[in-house]
C-alpha cells in the first residue's frame, strides 16, 4: 500500500510509524473531524515531513474556521490546551428535531463546540489531547487520558493501551490503566510503573492497572470508554465512575 488516511480516534505516534516501516505507507496521513461537520476538519499532507504527520492532524481545510477556547469560550494562545471549535460551509444544521442539543454545540456565532481538547502551533498544525468528557480529575488535576496512552504505546509488549478514570475517596478519581498485551508478551503492573517513573510526572502513573484481552468497541471501531470506566470501577470495587 501506498497512501491512506487514519482518523476516528488519536493515533499513537508509535503505531503511525508501524504503519508507515511496516505497511510502507510512506504517503499515509492524518485527519481530524466528525460526522457533524461533514467530516474533515484537520488533515495532514504527503508533502508533510513525517515527523509532522506524526505527532500532528495537520492544518485546517480551506473555508473553514477553527479556534482553541478556554471555558469561558475565550480564545487561548498558540500552543495553550483548549477545546476545538469550527465554524464553516460544512457545518451541520443542526441534530435532527433536537433543538435543546443543538443549542448546547451551535453558539448564537455559528461556533460549534466540538467537546475536543487540543492546541494549534505557530505553524498552524493542530493537535489533538483529548476529550473534554474523558478528562480524568485527579485532586483538581486535569489529566489527559491520551497523554498516557501515547507513552505507554512505547513499550514494545502494549498492543493497546486505555486510560480511564475509577473514583477515590481521597482525589475524586485516580487512574487505571486498561492494557492488551501483544500476542505472547508479558509485563508485570510493577514492569509499567517503573517505566512511567521519571517520564512523565507522578500523578500521571497509573495507580491501578488492569490487563484484558479486549475493549468495548462501537460499530466503528472506537473504544468506549464509559463502559471501560464502568467495567473497571467494578472489576476493582470501587463502584460507579
Amino acid at each position: 500500500m501506498r497512501t491512506g488516511i487514519i482518523a476516528g480516534a488519536s493515533v499513537p505516534m508509535e503505531l503511525m510509524r508501524r504503519v508507515i516501516a511496516d505497511m510502507h505507507m510512506e504517503q499515509v496521513v492524518i485527519g481530524y473531524g466528525m460526522t457533524e461537520t461533514s467530516a474533515t476538519i484537520m488533515i495532514t499532507s504527503p508533502s508533510d515531513p513525517v515527523e509532522r504527520r506524526v505527532s500532528t492532524v495537520g492544518k485546517v481545510v480551506p473555508h473553514v474556521e477553527v479556534k482553541i477556547v478556554n471555558e469561558r469560550s475565550e480564545i487561548v494562545p498558540r500552543g495553550q490546551v483548549g477545546e476545538i471549535c469550527v465554524r464553516g460551509y460544512s457545518i451541520m444544521l443542526g441534530y435532527w428535531e433536537d433543538p435543546e442539543k443543538t443549542a448546547k454545540a451551535i453558539d448564537a456565532d455559528g461556533w460549534m463546540h466540538t467537546g475536543d481538547l487540543g492546541t494549534i502551533d505557530r505553524g498552524g498544525y493542530g493537535k489533538i489531547v483529548g476529550r473534554l468528557k474523558e478528562l480524568v480529575i485527579r485532586g483538581g488535576e486535569n489529566i489527559s487520558p491520551a497523554e498516557i496512552e501515547e507513552f505507554l504505546h512505547r513499550l514494545p509488549e502494549v498492543e493497546m493501551a486505555q486510560i480511564v478514570g475509577v473514583p477515590d475517596e481521597k482525589y475524586g478519581e485516580e487512574l487505571c490503566a486498561c492494557i492488551k498485551l501483544k500476542m505472547g508478551q508479558q509485563v508485570s503492573e510493577e514492569e509499567l510503573r517503573l517505566f512511567c517513573r521519571d517520564q512523565i510526572a507522578h500523578f500521571k502513573i497509573p495507580r491501578y492497572v488492569r490487563f484484558v484481552e479486549a475493549f468495548p468497541m462501537t460499530a466503528s471501531g472506537k473504544v468506549q470508554k464509559y463502559l471501560l470506566a464502568e467495567q473497571s470501577a467494578r472489576e476493582l470495587g470501587l463502584g460507579q465512575s
